[in-house]
């Protein structure tokens, strides 16, 4: 980079901050100062990138930023275009290699990462300067690929605000502000660009997909319930924190006992997994659905999980309606999208806790809810021919119930592993499971015993946050339960977990665990939290303030945005609520008004009053006039001596101090103003 000479003194001591930045600032030029601040940065917007880089990738950068430093403290020279060359083509080459491409996300991410730290050895000119910064703010973006926390947002404003302290920085020709001044003005810079962000984010129309991402990430990744049930399948589930869905009732809230979040129904059985019935009986309608008592309203705002299947309170009484997307609902009563949730979406449900499916004397397609297979589990089978002895299903299911109860079962993640016959080996050999075991045996037994019966998977409970009254599903809270047909009573919810391990539904996982099992991640941090009701509430606030984050940034769509318009319409159409926004304005506008005004510099204040006395003598300052140019017209005007010498000894005394080295000349202010009045 080149440099005027006084540009590469250092900074004059008054203008440095104290402390110790200030004095490793006068030990340090100004082109080191200034690159030092680039580089630091540079390292703001890149350190997110190491998370997802390479690990090569990673350190190839970390030693290309220090090699950077060392340069500039030792100011010795760049390294040569034909050492840099090779390193450059041998890092795409690595790119390469690494990702069998050079295109796609991943590798354009990882090129452009490596290109920033390279360029930094290539700095020659001021327009290098600026190009790294441009390429900054590029890759700034880039981590909202991979992360739109609110987290990855405050640390990228902090890096826009580094970026733009060190454009600032490069600017400054003569005197250079300290370096919080500095930080200040790129911050100030940052709040007034805000507004107007924030409104074009709230009225500028929504596009379909996720704020911000390409094509198909919004599922990437993504775990949550399957299309079957196997012994293990939900006990993996339950050691994920990840979000299913949130929810926000409308009104009271049911029992957490009550929360059973209908997913998914299995009916086919092949002697270890539990599917759904073939997809032309899907749309099958119920033949009857009888509710009682009042329904529950509710808002579920669904994460992606990449399948058609919505999940809503147990009984849903219609399906709920989505903006660019149909939606349905199955014979069993599941509720469909039309296509497989690749974004998160929202949608309003009603449901009946109180209902009577499909009561009556018979039971359409009931050989479907009794077939078991052939050859499988053949002492269970017995058993539950047995239980045909009973003449109320009722009564048999409770038997069932009992057995649980009272001979030794118990409930775990991590049972033993299940022979060929799962069935037999779970009640009669290893009697520990989860709530997959316990749900498959049942309704096996049920079925064995004439009773038709089907398996139910989605979530069961949530937690509830006093903060903002949403309820949060986590995939943690996956359950599997049972249906059985009661004659008159139609479909009646049974859980058998709820024999063995009733604290799994009245509270939550961690309560039905042994005490020397530990959930992982923020189910951890939920059974701490019951220990300590300051974590539970330091907690309850981070969780809901992340929550409206995801509500009002991450999801805030075209169904939201109208919201929001109608909302402002409705308010504009009060002449109250509108006379007290333009009230607001005025007083806002006044308040700016008289901080300027206060804030103005009592030197340009003094100048502005020459040009009105001047004026009236027929020498106002032209457009684009400076003090010398200025003063030469004064030279030559007929103004009377006395005052003409006082303009001119002004106008001097202003030249000096805007241009001239010296910009605090001590008195400069009374001086002016002294002779100010001898030019009236």
């Amino acid at each position: 980079m080149k440099r005027s000479a006084d540009q590469q003194a250092p900074h004059p001591a008054a203008a440095l901050p104290q402390g110790r930045l200030a004095r490793l600032q006068l030990t340090l030029s100004r082109d080191k100062s200034d690159t030092l601040l680039l580089l630091a940065a540079t390292v703001l917007v890149l350190a997110p990138h190491a998370l997802h880089l390479p690990l090569w990738v990673t350190l190839l950068c970390a030693t290309t930023l220090a090699w950077r430093a060392l340069i500039t403290f030792r100011g010795t020279r760049m390294p040569p275009t034909l050492l840099l060359l090779p390193l450059a083509i041998a890092a795409m080459g690595g790119i390469l290699l690494t990702f069998k491409t050079l295109l796609g996300r991943e590798a354009g991410v990882a090129m452009v990462v490596l290109l920033v730290t390279f360029k930094l050895l290539e700095m020659h000119a001021r327009r290098d300067l600026f190009v790294v910064i441009y390429l900054c703010f590029f890759v700034l973006l880039t981590n909202f690929f991979y992360s739109q926390s609110i987290g990855m947002g405050a640390m990228m404003c902090a890096a826009v605000v580094a970026l733009l302290t060190a454009q600032l920085s490069f600017q400054y020709s003569g005197a250079v502000p300290p370096l919080l001044r500095r930080l200040g003005l790129a911050a100030r810079t940052l709040a007034l660009a805000a507004p107007l962000a924030v409104a074009l984010f709230l009225l500028f129309p929504r596009v379909q997909g996720p704020l911000w991402g390409m094509p198909g990430d919004a599922g990437a990744g993504r775990t949550g319930l399957s299309n079957s049930m196997a012994p293990g399948n939900i006990a993996s589930l339950a050691e994920s924190s990840e979000i299913a869905f949130r929810v926000k009732f409308q009104g009271q809230r049911p029992a957490q006992s009550q929360l059973y979040w209908r997913g998914v129904v299995l009916s086919e059985f092949d002697g270890r997994t539990w599917t759904q019935p073939p997809r032309r009986d899907w749309r099958a309608t119920a033949d009857t659905l009888v509710t009682h008592g009042q329904p529950v309203n509710y808002q579920v705002t669904l994460e992606p999980h990449r399948e058609q299947w919505l999940f809503a309170l147990d009984m849903p009484t219609a399906r709920p309606r989505m903006p660019n997307m149909g939606s349905w609902m199955t014979g069993s009563m599941e509720l469909r999208a039309g296509i497989g949730i690749e974004r998160r979406v929202r949608y309003d449900a009603q449901s009946h806790p109180s209902y009577t499916l499909d009561g009556g004397a018979t039971l359409p397609r009931r050989e479907r809810w009794l077939a078991l297979p052939g050859g499988f589990n053949p002492v269970a089978t017995s058993a539950g021919l047995q239980l045909r002895s009973e003449p109320d299903p009722a009564k048999r299911v409770n038997a069932v119930l009992a057995m649980f109860r009272r001979d030794g079962f118990s409930y775990t993640m991590q049972p033993p592993l299940l022979a060929a016959n799962t069935v037999d080996d779970f009640l009669y050999r290893t009697k520990a499971g989860f709530c997959e075991h316990y749900a498959s045996a049942f309704v096996f037994l049920m079925r064995a015993a004439g009773v038709p019966a089907r398996v139910v998977t989605g979530y069961q409970g949530g937690e509830h946050n006093p903060v903002d009254d949403f309820v949060t599903v986590r995939q943690s809270d996956a359950h599997a339960w049972a249906e059985v047909w009661l004659g008159q009573r139609g479909w009646v919810r049974v859980d058998p977990t709820a024999a063995i391990a009733p604290e799994r539904i009245e509270r939550n996982l961690q309560q039905a665990l042994p005490d020397q099992y530990d959930l992982p991640g923020m189910e951890g941090m939920i059974s701490l939290g019951e220990r300590n009701p300051w974590l539970a509430r330091l907690r309850f606030q981070l969780s809901a303030f992340s929550n409206g984050w995801d509500q009002w940034v991450l999801s805030y769509d075209q169904q939201r945005r109208s919201s929001v318009l109608e909302g402002v319409k409705d308010a504009l159409g009060n002449w109250r609520t509108a006379g007290a926004i333009a009230a607001l304005c005025l007083l806002l506008a006044a308040a700016g008004a008289l901080q300027r005004r206060r804030r103005q510099d009592p030197v340009e204040a003094l100048y502005g009053a020459l040009g009105t006395i001047l004026g009236r003598h027929g020498m106002t300052r032209g457009p684009g006039e400076g003090p010398n140019a200025w003063a030469a017209r004064v030279a030559g005007s007929t103004l009377a001596a006395s005052k003409k010498e006082a303009a001119l000894r002004f106008l001097q005394l202003y030249s000096a101090h805007k241009y001239g080295p010296d910009a605090s000349a001590p008195g400069l202010v009374s001086t002016l103003k002294k002779l100010l009045n001898g030019t009236r």
